[in-house]
């Protein structure tokens, strides 16, 4: 159980946005006086006063991208023609919108001794970002299949179509299957790293697909944790 009550709602101001992917943006925001979260958490975004809205409404959730020991609040999301997302491209730096939170139990598991093997697809890998610059900020030696800044981090980008895209692709091709993922655990690895946790992140299809893949590879369903990202 996640220990951390959520704070009331309140109002912070945005301090910057950078597109960080193709048509993907990451907005910064103050973060509230003694506000704490946890690596994979989320937080419920308010649009106050917008100029303008549609039927979708003035609030979102979103996976906070941030570690909890960065000055900064961060969350990153898909650009699409919605009301609220041209709102936020467009507010002046410095307008206020309203946060609730931290929510959410999709936090990594206590084991250090348990490697965490982290799925993610398209902005799924929001929550995960959160959890390796955490864990590179702490110096953890806890082994993770997701990222390459510290050694105990192994990073492995694969992508379905790399004909459609518009930069040059040298990484894996195909979808995410147990034969890539059991390869990349065993390099370098001892029988210690033999039993990972598994955590899949993105849209419900894609999740539905890799649990599946688990648990007919006969990974235990009490190893195997889920976020789905809907309509991002």
């Amino acid at each position: 159980m996640i220990q951390n009550a959520p704070l009331s709602a309140q109002t912070v101001a945005l301090r910057g946005r950078a597109e960080i992917a193709e048509r993907t943006m990451e907005f910064r925001f103050a973060k509230p006086p003694g506000m704490t979260f946890k690596a994979g958490q989320y937080l419920d975004l308010t649009l106050l006063s917008p100029p303008e809205t549609d039927d979708e409404g003035n609030s979102r959730s979103y996976s906070i991208c941030a570690a909890p020991d960065d000055e900064e609040l961060a969350i990153a999301t898909r650009l699409r023609n919605s009301a609220f997302k041209r709102c936020l491209q467009k507010m002046p730096m410095g307008t206020g919108i309203q946060v609730e939170g931290p929510y959410g139990d999709f936090t990594l598991h206590r084991d250090p001794e348990r490697p965490a093997v982290l799925l993610a697809g398209g902005i799924g890998v929001t929550p995960f970002r959160s959890m390796v610059r955490q864990y590179v900020h702490r110096g953890s030696t806890r082994r993770i299949l997701l990222a390459r800044d510290n050694p105990n981090f192994t990073f492995v980008p694969t992508m379905s179509r790399p004909e459609g895209s518009r930069l040059p692709w040298d990484g894996e091709v195909g979808r995410i299957e147990f034969d890539l993922i059991t390869r990349h655990l065993r390099d370098g690895a001892d029988d210690a790293t033999s039993s990972p946790i598994f955590y899949i992140a993105g849209p419900p299809g894609m999740v539905g697909d890799l649990r599946a893949m688990l648990t007919d590879a006969d990974v235990s369903e009490d190893d195997i944790r889920i976020e789905e990202f809907s309509g991002y």
